[in-house]
C-alpha cells in the first residue's frame, strides 16, 4: 500500500479519455469521512504556474491548511490556459467536494500532461462519478491511483515508512522536466500522524529540500510541480517537527530515487557530490551545475570519465573555485587530483563507468562546504520522447 497505508486514506481511479490510450487518467486521495484535516504544499517555483497550482495554493490559504482530498488528473497540464482553466480546476475540486460531502475550498487539485491546451471538462464531469465509486482502502485502490497520474512514467512510484507510533504513505509521478525547485513531477504522502499545519508544512519543506529539491534530470523546472500532505490524525501520536520531517523525507527520498531510475531515456542514475567548497549552497550550486551539464550527460551515458568536463563545469559554476585544489573520482578512483591527471586502476574505473548507479564526487579544497545532486545520464530515448510533443 501506499497513500492508504495510513489509516483514515481512501483512494481510487478511472479512466475518463484524457490518455490516448485508454489508460486510467483520474486519481483521487480522500479521507474516509469526507472530513477535512490538516494539510500542507510544496509548489513549483515556476512563474507561469498551471491553474491547479493557483487553485490548491488558494484553497490551503482560504482553509488555513486543511484539506479532505486530492483530485489528480494524468493527460493534460491545464497550464497556460488562462480564466477557463482556473474554472475548470475550480470544477473539479467541486464536483469531489460535493461526492464526499466536503466544501470546495477543502480538495486540492493536481493536473499533468502536455502544456497549453483546454480540458476537456466534459470527459471530465463523466468520469468523476466513477472515480468516486472506485474510492476504497488497501493496496490494490493505491496502486491505481498511483498508476493514473503517470505520464511518461514507466513505473508507478510508492512508497510507506513507519515513524514513531505513525506511518506515512506516499505516490508520485515523474520522469523528466525534473529540476531542484521543484523537481516534472507530482507527488502526494498522507500520514496518521497528529500534526497542525504550521508544524506539518514546516515538516515538507524540510523533506522536500533535501529530497525533491536534489534531483535534476533535464535542468527544466515544469509549471505543475506539486508536493501535497495529508494529516488524518488517526494514529493519536504527534511526532515533533524533526521526526515528523525526516519521516517524510524517506519517502520523498525513496520517490526521487524512483523518478531518477525511470527518468525519461535515461540510461544510468548519476549522484553527484562537492565536498570541501566555501558553504554548502555553493557545493549545492557546483554539484547541480556538474549534473545538469549536457557533457557531463553524455560523458556517463557513454561510460567515458572524461573528468576534464567536469572541472571546466565546477570552474563556471559561479563558486569560489582554485583549480589546483579540484579532485575528482568517480566512484572512488581518484582521476584528477590538484587540478590535473591522476594514475588510476584503468579496469576498476572501467567497471565503475558501466554500472548503472555512478558516483561522481568533486572536493574543491576550500572549505567545509557539502552538497549532492541526484541526476541521470544523457540518452537517445530522451530526445526520441521530447523532440514531437504535439
Amino acid at each position: 500500500m501506499s497513500v492508504t497505508a495510513p489509516g483514515g486514506f481512501l483512494s481510487g481511479a478511472t479512466s475518463c479519455g484524457l490518455k490516448a490510450s485508454g489508460g486510467l487518467d483520474l486519481a483521487l486521495v480522500a479521507t474516509d469521512d469526507g472530513s477535512a484535516v490538516p494539510s500542507a504544499g510544496v509548489f513549483t517555483s515556476n512563474r507561469a504556474a498551471a491553474a491547479a497550482v493557483s487553485v490548491s495554493r488558494e484553497h490551503l490559504g482560504a482553509t488555513g491548511g486543511r484539506a479532505a482530498a486530492v483530485v489528480l488528473s494524468s493527460g493534460n497540464a491545464n497550464a497556460v490556459t488562462g480564466a477557463r482553466g482556473r474554472a475548470d480546476a475550480q470544477r473539479m475540486c467541486a464536483l469531489v467536494g460535493e461526492g464526499i460531502g466536503a466544501q470546495v475550498d477543502e480538495v486540492l487539485v493536481c493536473q499533468t500532461g502536455l502544456i497549453g491546451i483546454p480540458l476537456p471538462m466534459a470527459q471530465i464531469e463523466r468520469g468523476i462519478g466513477p472515480l468516486l465509486e472506485s474510492l476504497a482502502a488497501g493496496p490494490e485502490a493505491a496502486g491505481a491511483a498511483a498508476r493514473a497520474i503517470m505520464t511518461t512514467d514507466t513505473v508507478p512510484k510508492q512508497s510507506v515508512v513507519v515513524g514513531d507510533g505513525f506511518t506515512v504513505g506516499a505516490m508520485a509521478k515523474g520522469a523528466a522536466m525534473l529540476a531542484p525547485d521543484m523537481a516534472t513531477m507530482l507527488a502526494v504522502l498522507t500520514t496518521d500522524a497528529v500534526s497542525e499545519p504550521a508544524t506539518l508544512s514546516q515538516a515538507l519543506r524540510r523533506a522536500v529540500t533535501g529530497t525533491f529539491n536534489r534531483l535534476s534530470v533535464d535542468g527544466c523546472t515544469s509549471t505543475n510541480d506539486t508536493v501535497l500532505v495529508l494529516a488524518g490524525g488517526r494514529s493519536g501520536r504527534s511526532p515533533g517537527v524533526d521526526h515528523l520531517g525526516e519521516v517524510l523525507g524517506q519517502a520523498c527520498q525513496e520517490l526521487a530515487d524512483a523518478m531518477a531510475a525511470d527518468a525519461e531515456g535515461s540510461t544510468k542514475v548519476l549522484r553527484v557530490v562537492v565536498t570541501g567548497a566555501a558553504s554548502d549552497d555553493e557545493a549545492h550550486r557546483a554539484a547541480r551545475k556538474v549534473a545538469e551539464s549536457v557533457l557531463v550527460k553524455c560523458s556517463i551515458n557513454g561510460a567515458d570519465p572524461y573528468w576534464g568536463r567536469v572541472v571546466s563545469e565546477l570552474g563556471s559554476a559561479g563558486v569560489a573555485f582554485s583549480l589546483d585544489r579540484v579532485e575528482v573520482a568517480y566512484g572512488g578512483v581518484v582521476v584528477c587530483r590538484r587540478g590535473t591527471a591522476m594514475e588510476h586502476d584503468v579496469a576498476a574505473l572501467s567497471a565503475v563507468m558501466a554500472g548503472k548507479d555512478v558516483e561522481l564526487r568533486c572536493h574543491l579544497g576550500l572549505g567545509q562546504g557539502a552538497g549532492a545532486v541526484l541526476g541521470t545520464d544523457l540518452g537517445y530515448g530522451y530526445i526520441d520522447e521530447n523532440r514531437t510533443t504535439s
